[in-house]
């Protein structure tokens, strides 16, 4: 049976390993490397191989095996099979790597391994255990046939059986390796994570978050890997791509069942990746399209009790925006989580790249609406009102001043306002419709065509805190837009964030299809459930009228709080502590989400020219005009 031979080898956990040739090119013959990929092996090495042997000679010749999930056994029963391949009576038939170093007999034949002379040292790129069988112990890295693998072995401590779990120094070694520049192929893990429980096609068993370890997904967030390959609970899952926060590839999610269940689920797969090293820039850049935005920007902010993988962490936590990228600190670089006052505020630091502090467009540009310093970089300002500068960030579909940082005097006035109508700063090209008491407006960077927003004419920090009265006015035009949406064939999804110091009140309205309408509650949910929290469903008849009574009866002014107002009418509602650090895009992000817009949840990826700004406003204004409540 032809195949390439075995091609990788070790280096330290810090460093990539690098096949033995001066040329990462030279891995390659004429072909990509051709990879099979297997769930929980659980010890059935007859029927895992005997499988492999017949995809081999059909469709092969193939150049390894990856087993990720449980490789040995649940009983003393399979112990025998697996002795036959280890103690040289059976044969491996192609080079075999695995990292679930657990079940019974783990113990028993990974610490002779352990022993043989050709095991001493450190090595990364697998133990052998036997003749094409190789153990990846630990974390690492290293090349296969020109791929970058990165791999964590074991599983999350139970506090029941202790074998086969990893460590804080595997974990801190892979968070180093996420440091480093270049882009990892192949990031194998244990069925620990929780991927694609955000999209429609997730199977309910994946989507059930119990049993999964959050420490796994936010290393693949932190790793971004092209393709990341685990178990996922006894079935076979191949999640939609998905994007990467400050990444141009995106990442593929395979998750693979046991070999031989009883439901015949998957347990082998086929791929054929060409390494990245290998790719043109472009070829990098593909995203399909049904690409979705990242499982793991609404579920970054992770709480890890146990000793054994928790992170420094102090009681100045940035805030959630500006923090979802942080790596373990190297010595010496205590501060590079903290923003640079000096980029911040001037746009330049003459210490460049070897500053110690962070150097952030983002934070610079809230710094230039006025939004506080201390806020930015610590989550808390503690001069509290005393403070002339604004401590909440403008959410997407926010019309931005063009001025220069305002006098610390004037703080968040009705005359530095982007949505005041009165101000200078307020652009008065995209409003569609203006009423007694509130007006429509064109969102900046819109999500979808048509995304508005609704907005108190008066300056106002929530819809909920307008006078009574006014509540007939929005209804109006929720009413309105719902009716010109559904002549569409679309539903509407309105949200609003709240904050104690929130700036001039908006709420969002998105149309989507029809066809989508009955996921909003659930998707909600699913995001929710990232972020640690549950929604109250305020009004389960669809009583918009009471459900905005019940809002205002929950409203105070030491906690904020975030709503959703479904197509049928009932409102998901979360009181936000005043010492939660809530996504300020969470709402955005669900719908990108949802609409598998994953490009599209930042706004900043939307925007578009004033002319075209201009067309969009006259093409709304011309269909919605018959509905207008203002005319």
């Amino acid at each position: 049976m032809a195949r390439r031979p075995r091609a990788p080898s070790s280096s330290s956990s810090l460093s990539s390993a690098t096949a033995p040739h001066s040329d990462p090119r030279a891995t390659m013959a004429t072909a990509p490397p051709r990879i099979l990929l297997c769930g929980d092996v659980l010890g059935c090495l007859n029927h895992l191989f005997k499988r492999v042997q017949s995809v081999n000679k059909s469709t092969g010749p193939f150049d390894a095996l990856l087993c990720v999930g449980q490789f040995f056994p649940d009983s003393a029963d399979g112990l025998d099979e697996v002795a036959d391949y280890i103690e040289g009576r059976s044969a491996v038939p192609i080079p075999t790597y695995f990292t679930g170093d657990y079940g019974v007999g783990a113990v028993r034949f990974l610490s002779a391994a352990s022993k043989l002379p050709s095991n001493r040292g450190f090595k990364t790129d697998g133990l052998e255990v036997c003749p094409n069988l190789f153990w990846l112990k630990g974390s690492g890295k290293f090349s296969l046939h020109g791929l970058t693998v990165v791999y964590l072995s074991g599983r999350q401590s139970s506090g029941a059986d202790e074998s086969g779990i990893y460590s804080e120094d595997d974990v801190g070694a892979l968070r180093a390796l996420a440091e480093e520049q270049g882009i990892v192929d192949l990031f194998l893990t244990y069925p620990g994570v929780s991927c694609g429980a955000d999209t429609s096609n997730t199977p309910p068993v994946v989507a059930d978050p119990s049993g999964c370890d959050p420490l796994v997904s936010e290393l693949a967030a932190e790793i971004k890997p092209r393709y990341h390959i685990a178990g996922t609970k006894g079935v076979f899952y191949a999640r939609e791509p998905y994007t990467n926060n400050e990444s141009l590839h995106v990442t593929r999610f395979l998750g693979l069942a046991a070999v031989g269940n009883k439901d015949k689920q998957k347990f082998i797969h086929a791929i054929s990746p060409t390494p990245a090293s290998m790719m043109l820039s472009t070829e990098i850049r593909a995203r399909p399209p049904n690409t979705t935005m990242s499982p793991y920007l609404l579920g970054e902010k992770v709480s890890h009790t146990r000793e054994t993988t928790k992170r420094p962490s102090d009681s100045d936590t940035q805030y959630w925006r500006y923090d979802t990228t942080q790596k373990r600190q190297r010595q010496g670089e205590s501060d590079s989580g903290r923003l640079c006052f000096k980029f911040t505020s001037t746009g330049s630091c003459s210490r460049g790249g070897k500053c110690h502090f962070r150097h952030d467009e983002e934070a610079r540009e809230q710094y230039m609406r006025n939004v506080c310093f201390d806020f930015l970089n610590k989550g808390k300002c503690e001069r509290g009102p005393d403070c002339k500068f604004g401590h909440s960030l403008a959410e997407s579909g926010a019309s931005f001043p063009q001025n220069e940082r305002t006098q610390s005097g004037r703080g968040r006035t009705e005359r530095s306002c982007w949505f005041c109508l009165s101000s200078p700063n307020v652009e008065s090209h995209l409003v569609l419709s203006i009423g007694e008491s509130y007006y429509c407006a064109l969102a900046k960077g819109p999500l979808v065509p048509n995304h508005v927003l609704l907005v108190p004419v008066d300056h106002c920090p929530n819809t909920l805190t307008m006078p009574l009265d006014t509540e007939t006015e929005l209804e109006k035009y929720k009413s309105a837009l719902n009716i010109y949406f559904k002549n569409q064939a679309k539903a509407v999804v309105f949200f609003e964030l709240i904050f104690p110091q929130s700036p001039h009140a908006n709420l969002q309205a998105i149309p989507i299809p029809l066809s989508k309408a009955s996921n909003v509650k659930r998707i909600f949910n699913l995001a929710s459930k990232k972020l640690g929290f549950e929604f109250a469903t305020l009004n389960p008849g669809g009583d918009s009228r009471q459900g905005r009574q019940l809002l205002r009866s929950q409203l105070n002014s030491t906690s904020g709080m975030f709503y959703v107002e479904l197509p049928e009418g009932a409102i998901l509602l979360h009181v936000v502590d005043d010492k939660e650090k809530f996504p300020v895009q969470f709402g955005r992000e669900v719908m990108a989400g949802l609409l598998n817009m994953a490009d599209r949840a930042d706004w900043r990826n939307c925007k578009v020219s004033k002319e075209d700004e201009l067309q969009m406003v006259e093409e709304f204004k011309n269909g919605f005009s018959e509905f207008d409540p203002a005319q």
